[in-house]
Formats: C-alpha cells, structure tokens, sequence
C-alpha cells in the first residue's frame, strides 16, 4: 500500500463529508441562524466573552482540542495494522467526533456558553448535572494529569524544543494586544507571529549550539513538572483574548503547517506502508495494547476519531468566543475533520517504519528480549541506522511519541537535499508534539476553572460572578493544584491507559446529554445522527473498560487503575440512565410551545 493513495483518500472523504454532511448537521439538525445572538455579544465582557474572528477562533479550537490523542493514539493502534485505524478514523471522525463537537457546540451556544455537566443539569435534571458534573472534573483532571506527563516527556532535558514552546508566549502576547487594540489587524498579527515564530524555531536551533544557553534551557522532569501547572494556571485567568486564543491560533499555524509538511513529504517520497493491514495482535497480546482489536482500536484512536475532551473545550472557551451561530459549522466540524486528518498522517508515519523498528521502539526493553523470541520475523531492520543520525538510544521509549518523531523524520529525511538532517528533523517532531499537547493543557485548566465556579456557586453564590477575581484565583489554583500535584508525585505516570476509556465516556455522554437537547426541541428522527453514535460509543467503552479491569488491570495488581476506571464508569451509567429515562419522558410529550428562538419545542427550559 502507498501511502500518497491513503492521504488523497482522506482528503477526499474529509470534502465531501464537509460540503454534505457537516452542512446537513447545520441547516436540518442544527438549524443554525445567524439572527440568533450569541453569548459573546449578548454577554460580552471583553475578559471570557468576547466574539472573535473565526479565523482566530478556529485555530484557538483546533488548537485546544488537537493534543496528545490524535499523534500518539494512532500510533499505538498502529500495532493492529494500518488497516483498522485508518477506517475507524474515517468513519469516527466523519459520523461521530464532527457531529459531536457541533451539537455540544451548538448547545452550549444555546446555554449562555456554559458547562456540559450544566446542561445536563437543564435539559434532564439537578441530579444527573450533578454527578455529571462530578464525572467531567473527574476525568478532566486525569485527562490534563497524562496530557501533562506526555508533554514532559518530550520536552525535558530537550533544550531547543523547550526554547521553542516558551518563545510562543510572548509572540503570543504581542499577537493579543496587537489583535485587541488595532482594528482589523489579525492578518497583520498573523503574519507577524508566523514570522517571529519561524525566526524562534531557527534562531533557537542556533542558540542550542552554545553550550551556555543550551543549559538554561536544559530542564529536568520535576522543573517542567512545577512550570507546566504554572503556565496552566496563568493562561487559566489572564484575559481570554491576550495570551490563550493568540498562542492557541499561533500553534495552530505550526501544527497545521508541519502536518501539511508532512503530506508535501509524502507526494514528494512516495513511502510505502510497511506494516500490514492486519497483524497477528489482533485478538490481543500486543506488545504496545493488550487487548484485542475490538474493542479496542475505538478506546486507542480516542481523539482522532471523536473525543469527549473537545466537549470540555466546547462548552467552555469556544461557545464564549462565537460571534455568528453559523460559525459552528466552520469551527466544530471543520476542526473535527483537520484533527482527523492529522491523526491519519501520524498513523502513516509510523506505519512507513519496518515493523521490526516500530516494535523495537514501542516495546519496553526488559520484555523485547523475550518478545523477539516469540516473534523472531519482527527484528529491528534500520533502527540503528536512526540512532546513529539521530544521536539517542531508540530502544523502549515506548507511548508512541518517539515512534511518531521517528516517522517523520524518516520521510522528511528522504526527500532530496534533506538527508543529513535527520537529528534536526527528529527534534523538530518532538517539539511540534509537546506544542500540540500544551496548547490543550491551558485550555483545559481554563475550561477546569469554569467548572469548578460553576460547582462552587451553587454552595456560594458569589462564585457565579464570572468577573469575581478572588472566585477566579481561588478555584483556578485548586484545580490546577489537583492535577499538577498529580503530575509532580507521579501517582498518575501510568494513567495513560486510563485516558482513553474516560476520555471516549465523556463523548458518548456529550452526545447522548445534547441528544436529550434536540428531541425536546422536537427534531424528532434528526435527533438520531447524535444519538447513534453516542449510545455506539456507550457500548463500546463500557465494554473496553471491562475488558481493561477484569483482564489487564486485577491481574497485575493494578488496584489504583481499576478503581479509577470503575468510578468513572460508574458515574457516567448513572448519567446515562438518567438520560434515557428523560428521552422517554419527553417523547411521550404531545403538546408544543414556542421558544425565543421561534421554534416549536416540546418543553420550555431555562438558559
């Protein structure tokens, strides 16, 4: 298999499931309306709410929500075959994540740009929000605590990486001020940030060779532990408009601009795809994931296909920041499909490797000894060859960062005039990850802060001011503090695992929740194209996350994580129970009233 056919076939699904599907979602399902005023006018406060260009503000979503999962997923999956992921990334991304990331989108729009869990509280009952909103902190904490632990991972002791994701925050500060306080200036902002960003990411490479600079910027594990929760915490209560949204949409040039790289490199090479369509670890015993294929391929693809951390983000900053209703379709749908796209070319990177190489990588060095016996055929073929350009020691640095770094570089390195630089190409992969999965960190902290206010001010109602400094600083230092105190015992190193079955729970819940939403707004079968794949993703993460306790976690003595997993499963059963007994209620509803929207609707509820 080619991968050049893999990424126009991609491309071409991505079009037209946009010009078809994503604007069937929008006029039938959706039936967005610019006339309706948004939060960001209606409450604007120029601090939260404030209406943004949706060019801005879809590279502060895409940015937000393109972390760790569509990189490292895919390449774990990897180990199934290409074939599996790259179908359920086409399909997930196409009929589950865009659909979901614009119905909770659109209804946390419709909600004063407020939290699921408040939603939940609205549409089906105090109760259900409640724990709803119990469930989403839980797992957002465990979420921000791995995001955090993957990030370090490629930035410690790494200087120029570090360098680089530092310098984005005063070019990021420069790009707000200049965007707030000069009209119609985002263009020139653009262009200047790019090229601050371009003269950082080259300059900082030079800087590197001075053996003094090289070791300001030489941070440990336990540094970049305190200095991650503390940049969280910053971005979690400085002004929406001056350093988050600018960063986010200044990373989103980069992101965008290397995967594009990417695909260049791919016309350019030609690579073949090495790995198979399907491997022996199908029914499970992988080295990389336990389990079998299914369940499984739906729990490790996570963010690339559909993920429940963009509902965090689409109900906290993004609804906020909507200026024109009909934006959801370009910002939620539109940003769904380029993360998928992302995840299929992180999935091809890794899968151009030999086989041999990427389990060389991807398998902890105490068990690859006895893992090559029983599976003599999967020998490391070039990995020496990428050790010595690359000047590290590839063996067992397992969680697919350093595959997928490897990946790249691997193609970037054969296209002509490129092939002495494999070290430089190598080093710039790991810091376009850990710049993708930071820029997910300070949105999620600041979103973590919404909730927490929101939970807070039902005990002291002086925590609903959004504007109440002290409210501000009090529960984004305790939210902050709950995962960074995480991130720096390392309690949670192996959460990762975790991540996944949380993480793909809190899907099924948004659309299940914003489902409940569209039938008592009386879209009757409509309401289906959110409901079908939430109970699918119900089913199937209910059913991973069994799997992982009773086969993985108990027998290996893994309590913590199997307790983790429980509650968490437990809480959302007791959403989704709660869910479906208000879908029958309101089906059963005959009569109709008008909203302030003019539509007719099965039951009025409070905003």
């Amino acid at each position: 298999m080619n991968a050049l056919t893999l990424v126009f076939v991609s491309l071409l699904v991505f079009a037209i499931a946009y010009r078809f599907y994503g604007i069937f979602i929008a006029n039938k399902v959706l039936r967005l309306n610019s006339k309706n005023v948004t939060p960001a006018v209606e409450f604007a406060d120029g601090h939260d709410y404030v209406a943004t260009n949706k060019n801005v503000l879809f590279g502060h979503h895409f940015a937000a929500i393109a972390a760790a999962g569509p990189l490292v997923g895919p390449v774990l999956a990897a180990q199934f075959g290409y074939l599996p992921g790259t179908l359920w990334i086409l399909i997930g991304c196409v009929l589950g994540g865009g659909v979901h990331d614009m119905v909770v989108l659109f209804a946390s729009v419709r909600h004063k740009g407020q939290s699921l869990a408040t939603i939940a509280s609205k549409e089906i009952g105090p109760v259900t929000g409640t724990i709803a909103g119990f469930a989403i902190l839980f797992i957002l904490i465990l979420t921000l605590a791995g995001l955090s632990l993957a990030c370090i991972s490629a930035m410690h002791e790494a200087s120029w990486s570090l360098f680089t994701v530092l310098i984005t925050m005063p070019i990021a500060i420069v790009m707000g001020l200049l965007m707030r306080y000069r009209k119609n200036s985002v263009t020139l902002a653009s262009i200047l940030g790019v090229f601050l960003l371009i003269i950082g990411i080259v300059g900082g490479h030079n800087l590197m060779q001075n053996e003094t600079i090289n070791h300001i910027f030489h941070w440990d594990i336990k540094t970049i532990s305190i200095a991650i929760p503390i940049y969280g915490f910053i971005a979690s209560v400085l002004p929406v408009w001056l350093l988050l949204v600018p960063r986010d949409y200044l990373s989103t040039y980069l992101k965008i601009g290397t995967i594009l790289m990417l695909a260049v490199g791919i016309i350019f090479v030609h690579p073949t795809i090495q790995m198979p369509s399907l491997t022996s670890f199908i029914n499970g015993g992988g080295p990389v994931i336990g389990g079998p294929v299914l369940p499984f391929i739906f729990i490790v693809i996570a963010c690339g296909a559909i993920s429940g951390f963009h509902a965090i983000i689409a109900t906290g900053t993004t609804p906020k920041m909507i200026g024109d209703e009909r934006e959801i379709l370009f910002v939620g749908y539109g940003a769904m499909l380029v993360e998928g796209f992302v995840a299929l070319m992180a999935l091809i990177a890794a899968c151009t490797l030999m086989p041999g190489d990427y389990f060389a990588i991807n398998t902890p060095v105490d068990t690859y000894n006895s893992f090559l016996q029983a599976h003599p055929s999967l020998h490391a073929v070039d990995l020496q060859y990428f050790i010595d350009h690359i000047g590290i020691d590839l063996h067992g640095r397992t969680g697919g960062a350093v595959s997928l770094a490897v990946g790249m570089a691997h193609i970037f390195n054969n296209i002509p005039y490129m092939d002495r630089l494999m070290a430089y190409w190598y080093n710039f992969a790991i810091m376009f990850e850990a710049v993708f999965i930071l820029t997910a960190i300070d949105a999620g902290t600041r979103v973590g802060r919404f909730f927490l206010q929101e939970m807070l001010g039902n005990v002291i109602p002086k925590f609903n001011d959004k504007n109440w400094l002290p409210g501000i600083i009090i529960s984004s230092t305790l939210f902050t503090f709950a995962w960074g105190y995480l991130v720096y015992t390392g309690n949670v190193s192996s959460i990762w695992p975790l991540f996944g079955i949380s993480n793909q729970l809190l899907a099924a819940c948004g659309l299940i929740v914003c489902t409940t939403m569209l039938i008592r707004m009386n879209r009757k079968k409509y309401a289906l194209c959110a409901a079908i794949p939430g109970v699918f993703m119900a089913v199937i993460t209910f059913w991973a996350g069994y799997i992982q306790v009773v086969d993985i976690y108990y027998p290996n003595e893994q309590y913590l994580l199997a307790t983790l997993a429980t509650i968490a499963m437990l809480l959302m059963l007791v959403v989704f129970i709660g869910t479906f007994k208000r879908w029958l209620e309101l089906l059963n509803m005959k009569t109709l009233v008008t909203d302030k929207y003019g539509d007719s609707v099965k039951q009025l509820v409070e905003r």
